[in-house]
Formats: structure tokens, sequence, C-alpha cells
């Protein structure tokens, strides 16, 4: 079971791990030990979340949601397979964190009439600069 927070946890059914050999330079050790590790959550079909995280969910997760619903994450940063998947679980317990925050609605607001006389006042000064960008004329 993947602890959330106190109130949320993923259970062990929803979780698929494999184990793959990592990419890049090592030696003798990369080519032999499978320790990068693929965890897939199957997120569309989790019971535990209500759609309003699975929607933030989905725009958190990026390219690493797949077209059916499910997050892969892949580590691969330790030589230990061990570490690899605390590290794949950590991930995947902040991004499902970051999603149950829902985010605060913007209230709007009218600009204050000293704001509006700023900006005017700016604009005109701007087009005084650039009006006396022309060219020079002769009074001879």
């Amino acid at each position: 079971m993947l602890r959330i927070t106190d109130t949320l946890s993923i259970a062990e059914w929803e979780l698929v791990e494999s184990f793959t050999r990592s990419q890049g330079p090592g030696g003798q050790n990369v080519n032999k030990v499978e320790t990068a590790v693929e965890l897939r959550f199957e997120a569309e079909r989790s019971p535990h979340l209500t759609p309003a995280v699975k929607a933030r969910l989905k725009r958190l997760a990026g390219r690493r949601w797949t077209q059916d619903g499910a997050i892969v994450i892949r580590a691969e940063e330790t030589r230990s397979q061990a570490r690899n998947r605390d590290l794949a679980r950590e991930r995947l317990a902040e991004l499902i964190r970051a999603a149950l925050v829902a985010p605060k609605r913007r209230i709007a607001t009218r600009p204050t009439l000293a704001s509006q006389r700023r900006r005017v006042a700016a604009k005109v000064q701007r087009g005084e600069v650039k009006a006396l960008r022309g060219k020079v004329e002769d009074d001879d």
C-alpha cells in the first residue's frame, strides 16, 4: 500500500512494477543487472481518486499519462533496484499530492483610477518619444 496522505492510500493492485536494465554507461553492472524501475499506476480506474483530482493529475503528468489512463514513472538513477523502486513510488506520491491541491479561483478586480491614469500617461510619454524619432528637417 502506497501512503499519499493521512486519509488517502493507493492499493498495491493499482501499481504494476517492471524492472529493466538501466541506460547509459556503467560497465558490467549495467549489462547484467535489471535495476531500472518502471512504475505503472492505473489512475483512470482508481476508486481512491475523485474525477477532479484525476483531471488535475492528467494535466500534471503530461507525457507520463498514457492513452489508456495510466501514469508511467521510470526511475534509473541509482545502482540499487530497491532504491529506484522507492524513488519511483515517492515521485508518484508527490505527483498525486500536487493533484490533490485544488487551485484557488481568481477573483476579478477592476483597476484603480490612479493605475488607469498612470497607464495612459505612460502611453502618452512613450508616444512622444517615438514622435521625436522622425527625420530632422533643416531650418535654413
